[in-house]
């Protein structure tokens, strides 16, 4: 029982994942069905209807899979940084309610930053600078800097087989 319980412990994540992903997954099939149903409705108004019901499932469908592939990458190069002993690592001071104190993130991040701009075209710098913007609480710049990544990651030749 204990097994299980630190399995589920390690998984925390993914089985949120996975449940949110299938109650999405749910919910487009319900509104593809839906769409079906009012577009073969003899009225204009709900072939409308029907039609921007149509929609919703196909940018939800991308959406989510955008999503995933994005989490599938990032969890990606966190096992490459893990192997190569590169990944960040979280030592920073934190408050008694468990939030990183922003001050050191701060300092940590500007070393991150550096590293960043004297090494553009490695991803590893990116995916560091994306962990330091995390810490930092600038959770928008944390996702456009693992964008960036995620970009380099599979521009590189030995990604390409992904």
């Amino acid at each position: 029982m204990a097994s299980l319980w630190n399995a589920f412990k390690e998984n925390r994540t993914k089985i949120w994942v996975g449940a949110v992903t299938l109650l999405l997954l749910l919910y487009l099939v319900v509104t593809f069905q839906r769409s079906i149903l009012l577009l073969s409705d003899p009225s204009l108004v709900a072939k409308g209807i029907g039609a921007g019901y149509l929609v919703l499932p196909i940018i939800g469908a991308w959406a989510l899979i955008r999503e995933l592939l994005f989490g599938a990458r990032t969890e990606k190069m966190a096992r490459v940084l893990e192997a190569e002993g590169g990944l960040p690592v979280d030592n920073l001071p934190r408050t008694p309610g468990g939030r990183i104190v922003r001050a050191a993130a701060d300092a940590e991040f500007e070393k991150y930053r550096v590293e960043a701009e004297a090494a553009p075209e490695d991803w590893r710098s990116w995916f560091r600078l994306s962990c330091a913007y995390d810490a930092a609480g600038d959770r928008r710049r944390a996702r456009e800097s693992m964008r960036d990544a995620v970009r380099l990651f599979r521009a590189q030749p030995t990604a390409a087989g992904e």
